[in-house]
């Protein structure tokens, strides 16, 4: 099985390296470059990532280069050839042996949001319904963005895994990335348009809330006769949690959506402090006006949280029949992780645990 990569900046880097060192070489790792001047560098020459920890380098090689092929419409990925001159790679014209058109298995993206849409609009006669796209970008309200602009057809849509990243990385050179915090990955699947219980697992009530875990023969097992349609899905989840150096964790997606929401307003604190202030997320709150802006923001957003939680829960009771008593209806609660006392406290935890860490807003700047 091949599995893709898009967005090669930091996470995107540190993804493809610790996917690289826990797969056998039987299964390829792909890094997908814009444009072959892009490509052309000694580090892509190659084909080799390096992750650098508290001074230590860990470099590996063996990745598959592709390059967008703007003259394809099928969505086709050119092989990079890393034998040719950066000036004979950017004029280059592919032949039929060059191109890749198969289908995409698993593709890990870690792009900026805004260029999301726009990559996957490309890619998307290579996705079908047994693909499976791993979205690790920061914000909300991505997969529904890419629902209603490219994947409208739930029968031809790919499978979906929502993933919450805390790690702190910031590129030192190209393919040079300092993995200067250690956090974790939540992922989780968004539910099937076929009806099929991913969590079904989690509802198990013959054993107590603490012992259920999410099972991988919940998504699909060799005897299903429906196995070709999952195949991709289960096995790229079984591969995030053999990423160990990551910390990686399958949740229900409820709860990943909810550490969504929290690391989007880590962000929005400390990207914009850095940026402006000129300092690593270390150097932050350590007088009174950044701790104040830091207070702003944490109450602004749980009142937008606190806000939306009560329309939503508005607009389903309306759609509930006038034979249902609203009043016996237990109304959605806020969770406390959503409150503004804890989203202060989990951007204190993040600023501390990745103190050495760039944030993507000033290395942009820088």
């Amino acid at each position: 099985m091949r599995f893709y990569v898009l967005g090669l900046g930091p996470i995107g880097c540190l993804i493809a390296h610790n996917l690289r060192s826990v797969l056998p070489r039987m299964h390829p790792v792909t890094l997908i470059q814009k444009t072959a001047r892009q490509a052309w560098t000694p580090q892509n020459a190659a084909a080799k990532i390096t992750v650098e920890n508290k001074g230590v380098r860990q470099s590996i090689d063996g990745f598959d280069i592709e390059v967008f092929d703007k003259h394809s419409g099928s969505g086709g990925g050119v092989r990079f050839n890393s034998k040719l001159s950066k000036e004979q790679s950017a004029g280059f014209t592919p032949s039929d042996e060059d191109l890749r058109t198969e289908p995409i298995e698993a593709l890990f993206i870690t792009t900026k949001a805004h260029s999301t849409a726009p990559a996957l609009s490309h890619l998307a006669p290579r996705l079908t319904s047994r693909s499976t796209v791993v979205l690790l970008q920061n914000g909300m309200g991505l997969y529904e963005d890419l629902v209603e602009r490219i994947f409208r057809n739930p029968e031809s849509r790919p499978h979906f895994i929502l993933a919450s990243n805390t790690h702190g990385a910031w590129l030192k050179s190209a393919f040079h990335v300092v993995h200067a915090g250690i956090g974790e990955i939540t992922f989780g699947i968004i539910p099937d348009s076929r009806k099929r219980d991913f969590e079904a697992a989690m509802a198990d009530e013959s054993k107590p809330l603490y012992e259920r875990s999410l099972v991988l023969d919940d998504i699909t097992r060799p005897d299903d006769p429906s196995f070709d349609q999952y195949r991709s899905l289960r096995h790229t989840v079984a591969v995030l949690q053999s990423l160990d150096a990551l910390a990686c964790k399958w949740s229900p997606v409820a709860e990943v959506q909810l550490a969504m929401r929290r690391k989007l307003v880590v962000n929005a604190v400390l990207n914009p402090l850095t940026a402006v202030l000129g300092c690593r997320n270390g150097g932050l709150f350590k007088d009174d006006s950044s701790q104040s802006m830091m207070r702003s923001v944490c109450e602004e957003a749980a009142a937008a949280f606190r806000a939306q939680i009560e329309v939503d829960t508005q607009s389903w009771l309306d759609s509930l029949p006038p034979s249902v008593d609203k009043s016996q209806v237990p109304v959605g609660r806020v969770p406390k992780e959503l409150g503004a006392d804890a989203l202060e406290s989990e951007v204190l935890r993040v600023a501390r645990v990745t103190r050495g860490n760039m944030s993507s807003m000033l290395s942009d700047s820088s």
